[in-house]
């Protein structure tokens, strides 16, 4: 099942997006994703609403440094010198797909990290590897923009990576963990500029060096998390520079596509 948030003419609802007629249909549902949902009676056409961002979390964990590849491109370092690492992106960073990256005046040498995002379903801590399935709602598309110039100047990553919009989240999340093998599964980025697309991001999940489990094993042996909130599983490589005027697109079989225009803020 595939969990959408979206702003109608009649307000904003949180509803299942399913297909019909060869067209997509956001039905809407009372209450949350958490819970088997109740639907309200109201429907719309995909095309006719605005796409929100599916969750709003209470926090944003992120791994760093997950991506062999990205470790290379980016740092120079093997995965031995320079492990997998945590961080937080504040809630406020969220926006949803086409709502656009705004890139203030301090921030230079603004990148765009295409992952594979996933949304908790309950209260969890001290998580077996094993486990992971447990305590998972289900998949998104995310972006962890990241401002480079900040991240390596104030030596910690917090004002780079936790700027207002830089965490485009959507367009929804897919309930069936089965839906994607995430051991195995292509993750592209594809940067138009002045009219022309190019593909920056072309790799796999098979890059990753902690699996799904075990980054939730890692993170909630120091952390309670909470339904809702999303965790990025890193970056592979091919992360490139934005600039305002920019359009930034993410893909991910069996997920969709997250897009965003870039500003000035």
């Amino acid at each position: 099942m595939r969990f959408g948030r979206i702003a109608t003419p009649d307000g904003m609802f949180f509803c299942t997006v399913e297909s019909r007629d060869d067209k997509q249909w956001c039905r809407v549902i009372e209450g949350t994703p958490f819970t088997s949902p109740r639907y309200s009676g109201k429907e719309y056409p995909l095309e006719e609403v605005k796409v929100l961002a599916p969750m709003l979390p209470s926090k944003i964990v992120a791994v760093g440094r997950n991506y062999a590849d990205h470790v290379r491109d980016l740092f120079g370092k093997t995965s031995e010198e320079l492990p997998p690492t945590l961080f937080l992106k504040p809630p406020t960073a969220v926006v949803g797909p086409e709502a656009p990256i705004r890139i203030p005046d301090f921030a230079h040498n603004v990148e765009f990290e295409g992952e594979l995002g996933l949304v908790i379903a309950k209260p969890c801590k001290n998580v077996s590897a094993n486990n992971w399935r447990q305590v998972v709602l289900g998949y998104t598309i995310v972006n962890d923009v990241s401002s480079r110039s900040l991240q390596f100047s104030d030596h910690q990553w917090a004002r780079a990576k936790g700027i207002d919009t830089f965490a485009p989240i959507g367009p929804w999340i897919e309930t069936d963990l089965d839906a994607i093998n995430t051991e195995d599964v292509p993750i592209r980025a594809y940067l138009t500029h002045e009219g022309e697309t190019v593909t920056k991001q072309n790799s796999n999940s098979r890059e990753m060096i902690m699996d799904i489990g075990e980054i939730i094993e890692f993170i909630t042996a120091s952390m309670t998390l909470l339904p809702g909130d999303i965790i990025f599983t890193g970056s592979p490589a091919g992360t490139a520079e934005m600039v305002p005027g920019d359009r930034i697109e993410i893909e991910i079989p069996g997920l969709g596509k997250l897009a965003n225009p870039v500003e000035r803020a």
